[in-house]
C-alpha cells in the first residue's frame, strides 16, 4: 500500500489517511457545485447519511457505493476501494497487524 509521506521543514512526515467523504467533497462536490443537500436528494438518502460521509463520521456501504456510481458515472469498486484503503492504512497507523500477529499463531501447514 503506498503511503502519502509530505516532506516538512527536511522531515519526512506520513500524512493521515483520507476518508472517501473527502474525496467526494474535494473531487466531486466543490468542482461541480453540487450541495450535500442535492446530492442527498438526487441518491434518494437521508441529507445526514451524506453529511456524515463527507464529514468522515460513516463509511461508504454498499449501498451508498452503487447509488454515488449511478450518479457520477463511476464504479461501486470506486468507491469501495477508497472505503477498504482508509480503512487498511488507519489500521495500519493503530499497529493492527502487529497487535494481530501477537495473538494469532499461524496455521500450521502439514507436510
Amino acid at each position: 500500500m503506498s503511503t502519502i509521506i509530505k516532506e516538512v521543514a527536511g522531515m519526512a512526515v506520513k500524512l493521515p489517511p483520507i476518508h472517501p467523504g473527502e474525496i467526494l467533497l474535494e473531487e466531486f462536490l466543490k468542482p461541480l457545485g453540487i450541495s450535500q443537500t442535492r446530492l442527498a436528494l438526487d441518491l434518494r438518502v437521508p441529507a445526514q447519511r451524506v453529511n456524515d460521509l463527507v464529514r468522515g463520521r460513516r463509511s461508504v456501504s454498499v449501498d451508498t457505493a452503487m447509488r454515488l456510481a449511478a450518479y457520477f458515472g463511476t464504479t461501486p469498486e470506486v468507491w469501495l476501494n477508497l472505503q477498504t484503503r482508509f480503512d487498511l492504512e488507519k489500521a495500519e497507523d493503530e499497529n493492527l497487524a502487529e497487535r494481530i500477529k501477537e495473538e494469532v499463531r499461524p496455521r500450521a501447514v502439514n507436510g
